[in-house]
């Protein structure tokens, strides 16, 4: 009798675990294709933010300078204000009008591809000001950047605000990417920030 309980006790666990193996080995499978799905999901929504960032690239690179290293496009040409002016030289404003016109080209292209994604773009213009005894460089930078702002708003070159937000910015002496020689400093420089939503 005994014997035959313990038949019948071996014979029921053997077949509880080869259930429970299954079990297992179902969810292992379910598990994996699942992490493999979101693996997928991952790295297409990784392609497509590279895309719309890499998007902002195809400025004419005979106005703009893209420096990889901070990130950020420079005016290839140097419009150099005056020390303690905030005021464009005249011989720049046929150049800085092409620049205008480039940007929100570029910023309406953007828009149309792609139309109907939560996909906005942020330009920061940042003006520069160089380190001297000047004592509002920092007032002086933000001028500088404004005085561009306004220019384009004069010229009817402000990109769609549907689709890009402007800043105007002033760094002073502050800031990354300073030329050595001073001087050099007293600029404005351009940053397109893609502002990516739900993908």
């Amino acid at each position: 009798m005994k014997s035959h309980e313990s038949g019948f006790f071996w014979t029921s666990y053997t077949d509880l675990m080869t259930s429970l193996f299954f079990v297992m080995l179902t969810l292992y499978v379910l598990t994996v294709a699942v992490l493999k799905a979101q693996q997928e999901a991952t790295e297409a929504e990784l392609r497509k933010i590279k895309e719309i960032q890499n998007a902002t690239s195809s400025l004419d690179p005979t106005l703009f300078l893209y420096q990889p290293e901070y990130k950020r496009f420079v005016l290839r040409r140097q419009i150099q204000f005056a020390a303690g002016k905030s005021v464009i030289p005249a011989s720049d404003e046929a150049y800085l009008y092409r620049v205008g016109q480039s940007l929100k080209t570029l910023i309406k292209d953007l828009g149309e591809r792609y139309q109907g994604q939560d996909i906005k773009y942020l330009v920061v213009i940042e003006g520069m000001a160089s380190l001297d005894s000047y004592a509002y460089n920092d007032e002086l930078s933000y001028q500088r950047a404004l005085a561009l702002h306004r220019f384009w708003i004069r010229n009817s070159l402000r990109p769609d605000p549907e689709v890009c937000e402007m800043v105007v910015a002033g760094s002073g002496i502050e800031g990354v990417g300073r030329d050595p020689l001073e001087t050099l400093n007293q600029r404005i420089l351009i940053q397109i920030i893609p502002k990516i939503g739900t993908i």
